[in-house]
């Protein structure tokens, strides 16, 4: 299934680096990261943003992020990061956790999929992961946003970004990650209720710098 995936993506991609050629990318309107909201319902900012180094930034190619600590009501750590891409037409494109992370060091197990449910929006599906590092674990959830769509499978994610660079001149989008610490006082199923509460409520304000 991945094989025959891959190789639509291939195809399509071909035939949209033609359409891109003829009609160049769409310009859409949006506000950069760094004014995402600093309260998000029982979340608040925690600490400044975090702005990554050159070399870092450099592999990440992204055109705006955001990487920050939020702290619910009851004290419990979340950290958020989104990564924008104004375009992927020249190969630019989103970091996959499963390339970043293995290679910095990080094993990801227990690999599922979990539903999101924002308030006055249809539910989606995120990647969940544990990830450890020596002692540090924690649990990781993401998905792919972009042009009104929030997926969870990269495949679909870059074959609906060819299509929407042919039909509507965008590539445009977003990875949203969200982890939560893990630890003798948060267990697998509280850090998942954590993420994926953060998750709905962060979705709201998606498409003002994420635009559908």
């Amino acid at each position: 299934m991945r094989y025959w995936g891959l190789i639509i993506v291939l195809v399509l991609s071909g035939v949209g680096i033609h359409a891109w050629e003829r009609s160049g990318e769409a310009r859409v309107e949006r506000l950069p990261l760094n004014q995402f909201p600093s309260e998000i319902g029982n979340w608040r900012q925690y600490g400044p943003d975090e702005r990554f180094d050159e070399a870092t930034e450099s592999v990440l190619r992204a055109s705006d992020y955001l990487s920050r600590l939020y702290v619910s009501n009851e004290g419990y750590l979340a950290s958020l990061y989104i990564g924008y891409y104004a375009t992927q037409r020249t190969g630019v494109t989103y970091h996959s956790p499963l390339n970043c992370l293995p290679g910095a060091g990080w094993a990801m197990t227990e690999p599922a999929r979990v539903v999101i449910r924002p308030e006055g929006a249809p539910p989606f599906e995120a990647n969940r992961y544990i990830i450890q590092k020596g002692r540090d674990k924690q649990l990781l959830i993401y998905w792919y946003q972009g042009r009104g769509r929030a997926l969870a499978s990269e495949y679909w994610g870059k074959i609906y970004t060819v299509l929407d660079s042919m039909s509507r001149r965008r590539s445009d989008g977003a990875m949203v990650r969200i982890i939560i610490p893990l630890g003798p006082t948060m267990s697998e199923e509280k850090a998942l209720a954590l993420a994926t509460d953060l998750a709905a409520k962060s979705y709201a304000y998606l498409p003002q710098f994420v635009p559908n």
